[in-house]
């Protein structure tokens, strides 16, 4: 029976995903984010999946990131966290928290199935994104998508990812070719394959959300569908083309595209672009109008934004 180095992080809501990120950069053995304030989120709108206690509304507003490492080969690797975390506390411009660390063993594989306990399937208009070891019969008007969240980037539950299957979910149609920058665990692509895609292609520049993206493919049962998964940047290939792009990245990373990515879109094609801080979300705009895109809609959750811009 292996055992276990549990490493946990303490940062905040909005940092989150960035440590969550992080974490699964070294492993592929499990993350886990504890975050209250998901539960009050649901809660406030009448989506809790179980009850909860008063006393959850005024807890600690820290949120928790674990991550688990086999122990023979842990050391190295959380060393390599650590200085990563102490760079971001010096240089990130948003509030992360203390980013302070506790590390544990653990004896055997139990944390497995205690981790997985935290997960629901999570319903985000017609689409039900569903932990694959769930046992769960999609109603006659749902799709259902199935994700591993042991080799995921992304699972649905994050304010970002949800705005993004939100638009997919009204601007995907039968004839659309669409594609998933950054895909991560590939929950945006699979998405759109089950809304009825007739193709989609999902690029990223990390082997390991290639993995995850494939693994997720199979899962759901459409790895001989019409979809490429491709290890490269999206840029570097004006061959590429699509009637919907979908972008969950930083807005920085954004801005930065927003020059150059109209070549991979069709005339009147529209991109879908997440991963925005609220504060952030007219500098992405503006950004796109100078290109020559035009604004069509936005939406704010939390303290996250998402925007559709279509192309001229």
């Amino acid at each position: 029976m292996e055992n276990y180095l549990e490493l946990t992080v303490y940062t905040t809501h909005i940092g989150s995903e960035i440590i969550s990120d992080l974490l699964w950069n070294y492993t592929q053995d499990g993350v886990a984010i504890f975050d209250v304030e998901d539960v009050v989120q649901l809660a406030r709108e009448g989506k809790s999946w179980d009850y909860a206690d008063e006393s959850v509304f005024n807890a600690d507003k820290r949120v928790i990131v674990k991550g688990y490492f086999p122990l023979d080969s842990a050391e190295e690797k959380v060393k390599e966290i650590e200085k990563r975390l102490i760079d971001l506390k010096e240089n990130s411009r948003l509030d992360l928290g203390s980013l302070e660390t506790h590390k544990r063993k653990i004896d055997g594989d139990a944390w497995h199935e205690v981790w997985k306990e935290h997960f629901r399937p999570i319903k985000i208009d017609k689409t039900v994104i569903v932990p694959e070891w769930i046992d769960y019969t999609a109603k006659s008007d749902e799709i259902k998508v199935l994700l591993d969240s042991n080799m995921a980037f992304g699972t649905g539950e994050h304010e970002t990812t949800s705005m993004c299957v939100e638009y997919l979910n009204k601007y995907v149609s039968k004839d659309a070719v669409v594609i998933d920058v950054g895909c991560g665990s590939g929950i945006l692509g699979i998405t759109a394959l089950k809304l009825g895609a007739k193709e989609v292609v999902m690029t990223d520049i990390d082997e390991c959300a290639i993995t995850a993206t494939e693994h997720n493919l199979k899962l759901n049962g459409l790895e001989d569908a019409k979809v490429k998964v491709v290890l490269k940047n999206l840029l570097d290939d004006e061959s590429i083309k699509g009637d919907v792009i979908v972008c969950n990245i930083m807005a920085e990373v954004l801005i930065a595209f927003a020059p150059y990515i109209s070549k991979n879109l069709y005339p009147n094609g529209k991109i879908i672009l997440s991963g925005i801080l609220a504060d952030r979300i007219e500098k992405v705009k503006d950004a796109y109008l100078k290109a020559g895109f035009n604004f069509i809609e936005q939406k704010i959750k939390g303290e996250w934004s998402a925007l559709v811009m279509e192309n001229k």
